[in-house]
């Protein structure tokens, strides 16, 4: 079912047996990088009967007819959707399948499907990420068992990677632009499709994507991102604020929080955000590392790479981040709006998490599908304490080709023993995501969110 990586194990056994891995990629390998490999270190070639095509750079330009402040228009308009997969014929395509797909429509077998189309791979970065992505690939490390990465800046630090911990970090390191502000909110929908929308304002600021950004300076520093949340709506809720300060090594420094609450105008530092702890606002539908799909310490878990898999995941969904859609149009009884949907066969990482003695979490394993030519997790499987599937998170994709990145329009976690799902990046009535800004440190400190507060 899976290719192996090579030399998988031995890697494993230095990464974690050892403080400091050595970096485990030669010169001869990363200069594949951008030949036989994708920049970012996919393969480049189609698959054996050319339905994943070969990479020839991904989206490089805005489509006409876009301008910068847009809602992203679809690149692809006459693609046309060559087939569905539902509950009657999902045993046929079963191995490009994970297994919380085939979950969704064991339990929705009368409404969960998915229209598949033609295979695109839009997606692309800017040329300075390329380059510090093959600069990183001989010089990365994993340091403190996997908890931080050291010799890497603004590329993803193991485009060619050994272990599990190493793909991992890919994600959370891939480049999203060096600071964005996101307008729109999320949606914890019930199973009878009714729900109330929570609007947030967030402004993330990457000090390790800046272009400029060095090595040596990310680990003196030791931040990796500044992210600051304030809600918008309901008014019962408006102007409370989070702030995170996301460290690089997360042994030497924890990740540090603080919470405005418009409530009590009192700011108090958050000692817990962080592992398992009930995400922001979100009904208990998701924990705080599912953000993003996965974020924050891996250091509960131990990671396996599996390999690599040809799936069918959600991408070039800008049906579905259109602004002539509405909310009550993607969001319906039991999952999103199937018309709204496009899926693609992609290759992509296979990443198993499997929980640490002695640490508690409510998810004792965890799966992830991870994109070969973005990094982005395309999906999640999570399972309980007795081996059970508990939930089912997707990433809905889209190249935000004015940055460029391949990013997630709308994230999706489904809750299967309560058969509820959260929506997360609800975006479609609200001005789009500004890559533009270039924020201050400055607006990312405690006194900062003190005075927005007031």
């Amino acid at each position: 079912m899976f290719r192996k990586a090579g030399l998988i194990a031995a890697a494993m056994t230095l990464a974690l047996s050892s403080t400091t891995a050595l970096a485990a990629v030669s010169q001869q390998e990363a200069d594949k990088l951008g030949n036989s490999l994708t920049p970012l270190g996919g393969d480049a070639s189609a698959n054996a009967d050319g339905s994943i095509p070969a990479y020839t750079g991904g989206i490089t330009s805005a489509p006409a007819g876009y301008s910068v402040g847009d809602h992203h228009i679809n690149p692809f308009p006459e693609d046309k959707v060559l087939f569905e997969i539902t509950s009657s014929n999902y045993k046929e395509y079963e191995e490009f399948l994970a297994p919380g797909q085939i979950k969704l429509f064991e339990t929705y077998p009368d409404t969960y499907r998915m229209p598949v189309y033609q295979s695109r791979r839009s997606a692309s970065n800017p040329q300075f990420v390329y380059d510090a992505t093959k600069k990183n690939a001989v010089n990365a490390a994993l340091i403190e068992s996997g908890n931080g990465v050291t010799g890497a800046a603004t590329g993803i630090p193991f485009p060619v990677p050994q272990n599990g911990l190493e793909a991992i970090w890919n994600h959370i390191l891939r480049y999203r632009g060096q600071a964005v502000q996101r307008f729109g909110g999320q949606a914890a929908v019930t199973s009878s499709g009714d729900y109330n929308l929570i609007g947030f304002d967030e402004k993330l600021l990457i000090q390790y994507s800046d272009e400029n950004a060095k090595p040596e300076e990310l680990e003196k520093d030791n931040i990796l991102f500044f992210f600051k949340q304030s809600v918008t709506e309901p008014a019962l809720l408006s102007g409370s604020i989070l702030l995170v300060k996301e460290t690089v090594d997360q042994v030497k420094e924890p990740r540090k929080a603080w919470k405005y609450s418009s409530a009590t105008g009192r700011l108090n530092v958050v000692p817990q955000i962080a592992y398992d702890t009930p995400g922001t606002e979100a009904d208990g539908l998701r924990t705080t590392d599912d953000f993003d799909m996965f974020n924050g310490s891996p250091d509960r878990y131990t990671w396996e790479l599996k390999g690599k898999k040809e799936m069918y995941v959600a991408y070039n969904n800008y049906d579905l981040h259109s602004d002539e859609v509405k909310y009550e149009d993607i969001l319906k009884p039991n999952h999103i709006n199937p018309d709204l949907t496009r899926w693609e066969k992609h290759r992509v990482w296979v990443v198993e998490a499997n929980l640490k003695d002695g640490f508690r979490h409510i998810y004792q394993k965890r799966t992830f599908y991870i994109d070969e030519d973005s990094w982005q997790i395309q999906e999640a499987d999570m399972y309980d304490k007795n081996g059970e599937l508990y939930r089912v998170a997707f990433a809905y994709g889209i190249n935000y080709y004015d940055v460029p990145t391949q990013w997630s329009t709308l994230d999706v976690y489904h809750d299967l023993n309560s058969r509820r799902y959260l929506a997360i990046g609800l975006d479609n009535e609200t001005k789009m995501y500004d890559f533009t800004i270039r924020p201050r440190e400055s607006e990312f400190t405690p006194n900062a969110l003190r005075r927005r507060g007031r």
